[in-house]
């Protein structure tokens, strides 16, 4: 399997491997990819303009809301929602979204890349 760095502003350290791709000429926006977070790596803030599905394959995701999630763990982010996922240990993610994100700035606190929640 072919990972790849994803380089995008506000990434730092993640790979993916895409399992498909939106097509233009159909009309088609979702996309389907496998993601990889060496211990330390984020992705950016932004919004989903649609459904997004991850379904945690290894390790723990950490969410910019403070809740960690592990190995089975399924989360369903819906329109509109915004966050900034990230791994202090390292994580591998299928991340299924229906419609493309659009970066953000944060416009209320979030947990810090690399930090633990709070018990």
């Amino acid at each position: 399997m072919d990972w790849v760095p994803w380089s995008e502003p506000g990434r730092a350290g993640v790979e993916h491997h895409v399992l498909w791709a939106p097509d233009e000429s159909e009309g088609e926006d979702s996309v389907g990819l496998l993601l990889r977070f060496p211990p330390g790596a984020h992705g950016d803030f932004h919004e989903h303009l649609g459904h997004e599905l991850m379904l945690v394959l290894d390790g723990v995701l950490d969410h910019s809301d403070g809740i960690s999630y592990v190995k089975g763990d399924l989360v369903v982010e819906g329109p509109g929602t915004e966050h900034q996922m990230s791994s202090r240990t390292g994580c591998t993610v299928l991340a299924i979204r229906t419609r493309p994100a659009a970066a953000r700035t944060p416009q209320k606190p979030v947990r810090p890349v690399g930090v633990t929640a709070a018990p």
